[in-house]
């Protein structure tokens, strides 16, 4: 029981910044506004720091 909640935790971690694109990415549809790469640049500057 406690390896399925350590691996729910780290999903949820691990996939926030992707969400997080996700919704900006929505915001910037609503807008008009198309950005393909919202997801990459995201975790790319997350890998850089």
């Amino acid at each position: 029981m406690n390896e399925v909640a350590l691996l729910l935790a780290a999903t949820i971690a691990s996939g926030t910044p992707v969400a997080l694109a996700g919704l900006g990415l929505l915001l910037n549809e609503k807008a008009g506004v198309l950005n393909l790469g919202a997801e990459g640049m995201m975790l790319i500057a997350a890998v850089t720091g």
